[in-house]
């Protein structure tokens, strides 16, 4: 089993940025894949970005690229998302997830662990 526990929502104004951190402990050398997803009331959940954890091999959503950083701290079992020029568009709760299988995917139901979830809001 693999425990993911996310930190760093907030409330923010648009324009401004914040950090999410995602601790991995338990069975983490079986998870070679870290994503990130967020799902907003009343829709699915989307994809934000993921990342191989021995490379640090990174795809994003087009909606995120070149605002959001996905990055990882192998010492500290940890992956962090830095997402600068929010927009309202970007609130959502944000859900770290872990996958086994070694290769990065888009789709939410490929992952196999997932943490509890931290709420991101942006006002306007």
């Amino acid at each position: 089993q693999v425990q993911l526990v996310e930190s760093g929502g907030g409330l923010v104004q648009a324009g401004g940025s914040l950090r999410l951190s995602c601790a991995a402990s338990g069975r983490t050398f079986s998870s070679k894949i870290m994503g990130w997803f967020r799902q907003a009331p009343g829709k699915e959940r989307e994809f934000v970005s993921t990342m191989r954890w021995s490379d640090g091999t990174t795809t994003y959503a087009d909606s995120v690229k070149g605002r959001f950083t996905m990055s990882r701290d192998n010492a500290k079992n940890t992956v962090y998302l830095q997402m600068n020029s929010l927009k309202p568009s970007d609130t959502a709760v944000y859900y770290c997830a872990a996958k086994i299988a070694n290769y990065r995917s888009t789709n939410w139901r490929a992952y196999d662990y997932w943490g509890q979830g931290t709420q991101v809001t942006v006002s306007s």
